[in-house]
């Protein structure tokens, strides 16, 4: 009896030990006070991980890059339009965008299907964007994180709290690439888009 009770105990201490700390930050959702007008604007690609090869790759390649997030017809739901630097090419796409919902879940989504693709995770900053995705294929289950922020130059604290996040969704340390920075940002025409009429989905309240 004595032995099982010092298995048990031992058996959490390990538990506890491997649990990364504040991971009661994970709920799927941004702080109540924020509105799909504080998501509006310009966010700096800082960061990004994954635990499927193919995304790792593609944040290898990545130099630098930002989300232009913009209005649409719908009051709670955001375009959102992403360019990157890959070489010495500018990339740009406009197939996803954010879906404030009436609890302030935020989600972002494909426009063409509506399918979601991933969440807004909670932070302790509104001049941070952690983006969390959950990729199914080959019937395996892949978890990433992106980091966007308001400044390129962020604080030891906010990369931190990235990190735990990370931690925290499993993804280790190997897992995690920054971008470098080290070309000029590229300067695309932003241009007026709006999520087709025949696809917008509907709010649920």
């Amino acid at each position: 009896m004595a032995l099982a009770c010092i298995v048990t105990v031992l058996s959490l201490a390990y538990l506890l030990s491997a649990m990364p700390l504040h991971c009661e930050l994970l709920l799927p959702q941004i702080p109540d006070n924020t509105t799909a007008s504080k998501l509006q604007g310009k966010w700096f690609y800082i960061a990004g991980a994954s635990q499927f090869p193919f995304h790792l790759l593609e944040m290898v390649l990545i130099d630098n890059g930002y989300l232009d997030v913009n209005p649409t017809e719908q009051e709670q739901q955001l375009l959102i339009n992403q360019h990157i630097t890959v070489r010495d090419k500018c990339l740009s796409s406009n197939s996803t965008y954010l879906e404030v919902s009436i609890n302030n879940a935020t989600l972002i989504k494909y426009a063409k299907n509506q399918r979601t693709m991933g969440k807004l995770m909670n932070s302790s900053s509104e001049e941070i964007f952690l983006i969390q995705y959950q990729l199914h294929k080959e019937e395996k289950n892949y978890t990433g994180l992106y980091l966007y922020a308001r400044n390129q130059n962020m604080s030891k604290t906010q990369l931190e709290e990235f990190r735990e996040h990370a931690k925290c969704l499993g993804l280790r340390e190997e897992e995690i690439i920054y971008a470098p920075w080290q070309k000029e940002l590229c300067q695309m025409k932003e241009t007026k888009q709006t999520i087709p009429q025949a696809r917008r989905p509907q709010l649920q309240y």
